[in-house]
Formats: structure tokens, sequence, C-alpha cells
């Protein structure tokens, strides 16, 4: 593999406020607020909420113990009644257009996330450029490819104090003819130099500091292979995955190192601004056809690509691996993870700070919206739900509650027929390894465990329908 650093090239890609706003002063790093702990930040926001006790999440891990998950389907739905209808306004108005759904229900859908369960994104985020730091030049399987580590510095000219850098890594066919439709990845930087390996690989050769290249991920090659892009934005580039981390990151530096207000932004609508910022740069890049870029991630990086692709419409496709709660699982189901277990010190940094209030005094039948207005909110755009099975030889287990996801799926199929587009085609849950691709919404169960990686090939088969390689003579659209 040959590498050779390229001249370092900045882009400016946001037009968002740089350096301190009207009025304002800088805050020196001398002068930041200290790091507080997630149980610290935790209890403020309660006390901001008037909130004095929570209930207790699911556990998942003794099935004889305290609050041990449920996972029997007659005791899944505690909360009367039916779901809220993403085809009626709040004042009563049945939605029968789609320009009734544009501009009249979907805006309802969206304040209502943006300050009950994911938080809002300030108005004057700052802007990001981004940086070529090194270009590698490599084979993926057969494929001849360019890899590109990027850097995406944010202006920190407010407060000095708290930097952030965005990892973004982008592969690409080397002998493509024209630009190419790229996946974008959650994940993490298989490139970036580290001083110590994992413990479980532990290291022999002595001396210094030295690269640790955990790899790409195995999926990549089908990627390629199949004449597309791919890349990687690492979340913790972005935001740190914990409580602690909530004064520093993206979300510190727009609030200069203090705690969040109730409606602020948590760490999945950081990483899904992260993800947009990566398609800004998308869109400069001639490699990249910036109209056919789809959007992945596992676990909470599932419940990340689900939110990126609700938000951002210039996400093309969506491929939402094992999100479970906070992602594609309806909120009002108790199986498996619940609402109560992301109001717990260990995931509320995920969620806006209003949404402690579903896991006490409220519940999650209280919430205005559900995971399947999320998914609506991608319509018509389409989307691939997968999961690993929830038993046998392999399984990633209920605790994702693959049922309620499908489920969710099933409710916002309406949305997806006003907009001229298919539903699931069914709502009888599927048996394993039965793929669901037929209509703009998809589903499929693998038996590979908690992973992405055996839905890889039938994601790609649903996704030909949408995203195929342009000719070199046709335009990328950007």
């Amino acid at each position: 593999m040959l590498r050779s650093l390229v001249a370092a090239t900045a882009l400016v890609l946001s037009t968002t406020i740089v350096g301190p706003a009207a009025g304002q002063t800088p805050t020196p790093a001398n002068d930041l607020p200290p790091p507080m702990t997630a149980q610290q930040d935790h209890k403020l926001m309660m006390e901001a909420l008037g909130i004095k006790s929570l209930r207790p999440g699911a556990n998942g891990m003794n099935p004889r113990g305290a609050n041990a998950a449920n996972y029997e389907e007659s005791k899944a739905n505690p909360y009367p009644g039916a779901l809220p209808d993403p085809l009626v306004a709040k004042d009563g108005q049945k939605i029968a257009t789609p320009e009734q759904w544009w501009k009249k229900r979907r805006p309802e859908i969206v304040e209502d996330f943006d300050r009950e369960v994911y938080g809002r994104v300030p108005r004057n985020v700052p802007a990001v450029t981004w940086e070529v730091k090194e270009t590698i030049r490599e084979k993926v399987g057969e494929v001849p490819a360019i890899t590109k580590r990027l850097i995406g510095r944010v202006d920190n000219t407010r407060c000095p104090g708290i930097q952030v850098d965005i990892v973004l890594i982008l592969t690409t066919p080397a002998e493509a003819k024209g630009p190419v439709p790229v996946m974008l990845e959650f994940g993490f930087d298989w490139l970036a130099p580290r001083s110590a390996p994992p413990p479980a690989k532990a290291a022999t050769k002595k001396g210094g500091p030295r690269r640790f290249n955990f790899g790409p991920p195995p999926w990549r090659d089908l990627v390629l292979a199949h004449g597309w892009g791919f890349g990687v934005i690492v979340p913790n580039s972005i935001q740190a995955d914990n409580g602690a981390g909530l004064t520093r990151g993206i979300i510190g530096l727009c609030n200069k190192g203090k705690p969040r207000k109730p409606d602020d932004w948590g760490a999945l609508r950081a990483w899904a601004w992260g993800a947009s910022r990566a398609l800004d740069y998308f869109e400069t890049d001639r490699a990249v056809d910036a109209k056919q870029v789809g959007i992945e991630g596992l676990s909470r990086y599932g419940k990340a690509a689900l939110v990126a692709m609700a938000y951002d419409p210039r996400f093309a496709i969506g491929f939402i691996g094992s999100s479970g709660e906070g992602g594609a699982k309806l909120h009002r189901r108790r199986f498996g993870e619940l609402v109560e277990n992301l109001t717990s010190p260990g995931e509320y940094h995920w969620m806006a700070g209003n949404f402690l209030k579903y896991g006490g005094p409220l519940t999650p039948g209280d919430l205005p919206v559900d995971a399947h207005e999320l998914i609506a909110l991608c319509a018509p755009r389409p989307v691939f739900v997968s999961y690993g099975a929830s038993s046998g030889p392999g399984a990633e287990g209920q605790w994702v509650d693959q049922r309620g996801s499908f489920l969710a799926e099933v409710a916002a199929g309406p949305v997806y027929r006003l907009l001229g587009k298919k539903d699931l085609g069914t709502d009888e849950f599927p048996e394993v390894e039965t793929a669901l691709i037929s209509g703009d919404l998809a589903f499929r169960q693998h038996r590979g465990g908690h992973t992405t990686g055996p839905n890889w090939p039938t994601f790609l088969q649903f996704a030909d329908r949408y995203i195929r390689v342009r000719p070199a003579d046709a335009p990328a659209g950007r």
C-alpha cells in the first residue's frame, strides 16, 4: 500500500456564523467551567426539569433480577390507545395530500422531535473547514482504490478552549470514470496512529508509537466491488459518547462549556449533524456523486443513522442496523430496552434533556411522537431496517426488540403511500432471513448477531433500485 501525504487543501463548506455572535466575546480556555461527571450533569438536568426521581430501566442481564427485561408479547403494550397518527395534524385535520404533509404535518413532527426527543441544533453552529490529511492508494479486494483521511476543523473562535476535529475517511474506486455513489457509515478511525494496541491484541514490538490498523469494515469490499465508494465518519470526534462530555465536543463548543438547556441537542443529533457536514464535503469532491450518498450505522450508530436520514433530505438511502430503543423501535413498547434506560445516567446524553421527563414523572405513552414518525420523516426516500435474529445461534438477543422496529415501519407506511411510494407490503412479522424488499421500506433479520454484515448483500440488492453508477458524461447533480 503506497501512502503519500497530500498538500493540505482547506475547503470552507458552511455559511453558518464563524466566530463569536454579535455582542459575544470568546471564552478563553482558562475561563471554561470544569467538566462534570455524567452523574453530576444528569442530576443538574433533573433539577432543571423539576424531576425528583426516575423509574429504573429494564435489566437485560439477569432475567430473575429486579426490573428484568420483558420478552413476552402479551406484556409488551401497556399503554392504551393507538400510536400518534402521522397523518393527523395537531388541530385534528386529516392530512390527505403531499402538500399538507410537507407544509403542515411534517414540520409539526420535526418540532416535537426537536423539543422532546433529540434536541435542537443551535442556529449558530460554527463552520467546518475540511482538510485532506493523507491519501492512500490501495487495493480493496480486487478493486484499485483511493482512500483519503480528512479532518474537519470546527471554528472555535468563540471558545478557543474547546477543539473539535471531525475525522472522515473516504474510499473511492481509483479507475471510476466519473463520480460514484457513496455509503457513509458511522464507525471508527482505523487509520489513526495509536500509541498502544487494544488489550486483547497486545503487541510484541518494542519502541515508540506505532500504527495499529484495526482494519476497515469487511463489507467495504462489497461496496467497492459494486462500483460505489465507502466513507466512515467517527462519532466520538464530533461528540463524546458519555454525559461527562456534554460540556465539550460540538455541544460544549456551542454552549461555551456550560451545561445544556432541556431542549438542547444530545449526542445522536450531534453525530447526525456531523454526518451532514461530511455530506457538505462530498458535494465538493469530484470523485463523489453527492446526490447518491447513503447513511449506515449499527446499534447506537444505527440510531444516529436514522436520525441523520430523517433530518437531512440530502441522504438518498438509509441502512439502519440494530438501532433499538431511541432508533427504529417503538418507544411505547415495553419489550427489551426501554425509554427508562435512555433516561439513565449511562444513556441520557444521546437525547435532549426534555426526554428525561418520560422516564418519570411522565411515561412513554405521553410522548407526542414515536419511532414510526421518525421513519416517516425519511419519506419518500428508501429505508432498510436491519437486525440480527432474536433467538437461536449467533443471535443478538431480544434486547433491541426486532418486532418493535418492524411495527414502526408498518406504522410509517401510510406516509410513504401518501407520497406515492410503497410500504413494507405486509403487517405480519417475517421469519428470520426473509427479506421484505419489494417496497420503499425494507426489513430483514439475519442470523449473524449484532452486526449489519450479513445483510449487506440484501441491502445492495434493495439499493440497486435507487442508487446507480452514472455514465461518465452524466451530471452528478451538484
